[in-house]
């Protein structure tokens, strides 16, 4: 028993829906950007995207898959040589949706859905290639970091050492010179003592003879 498609039905049956779909993902590919309503906009983004993915393959089966809905044979040399490439290292995303507001008569809600324009950078590269994880990327940030810090505290200690060597060296002289003032002065103050001594002066030693020798020369 067939069942109801999920989501809104465009037009009145899946004929009609799928030849909406197929002149609007020409339309999209062929002029980069269309204004729809936003209900033809969620529905023609995934499907889409879908036929950018097989663009992106590029060989013969998926070229036939592409042909089998898009009839206009320069918009699928359009997709194949140009979007295909382009899109090469994005997973995915490929078109935007940016709401416009209602329509005047009807009013209902419009919006733009245009094909991304900007080249995709990946963080890291996947797991085929060379890559290099979130986790091998934050540790080598990580790394980088300490190597910095390191770096900046030998530079400084490095500083450290010169300042109080040149202080070493300034307060060196310094202390000789006051250290060989000093011993000039002691010298030059013995000198002084030494002068005010008269040379021929002698000093009266007291008479040591005994008294009895004193007594015999009175006599």
């Amino acid at each position: 028993m067939p069942k109801p498609k999920k989501g809104p039905r465009l037009g009145g049956s899946p004929a009609h829906q799928k030849a909406i779909l197929a002149n609007l993902a020409t339309s999209l590919f062929e002029h980069g950007k269309i204004t729809t309503t936003e209900a033809k906009a969620r529905v023609l983004r995934p499907y889409a995207e879908r036929l950018i993915t097989k663009a992106k393959r590029g060989d013969l089966h998926n070229r036939r898959q592409v042909a089998s809905v898009i009839r206009d044979k320069t918009v699928i040399h359009v997709m194949f040589t140009e979007l295909g490439p382009r899109y090469a290292d994005r997973p995915g995303g490929y078109t935007r949706i940016t709401k416009l507001g209602p329509r005047k008569g009807d009013n209902a809600p419009m919006a733009v859905i245009e094909l991304v324009e900007a080249e995709f950078t990946p963080k890291w590269k996947s797991s085929k290639g060379s890559s290099a994880t979130p986790a091998t990327k934050k540790s080598s940030d990580t790394t980088a970091v300490a190597a910095d810090k390191t770096d900046t505290d030998a530079t400084s200690i490095e500083s450290t050492e010169s300042t109080s060597d040149s202080a070493v060296s300034a307060d060196g002289p310094g202390d000789s010179s006051a250290s060989s003032e000093a011993e000039t002065e002691q010298v030059e103050a013995q000198e002084a003592v030494a002068d005010q001594q008269p040379a021929g002066e002698t000093v009266d030693q007291p008479d040591a003879r005994p008294e009895a020798d004193k007594d015999a020369g009175s006599k």
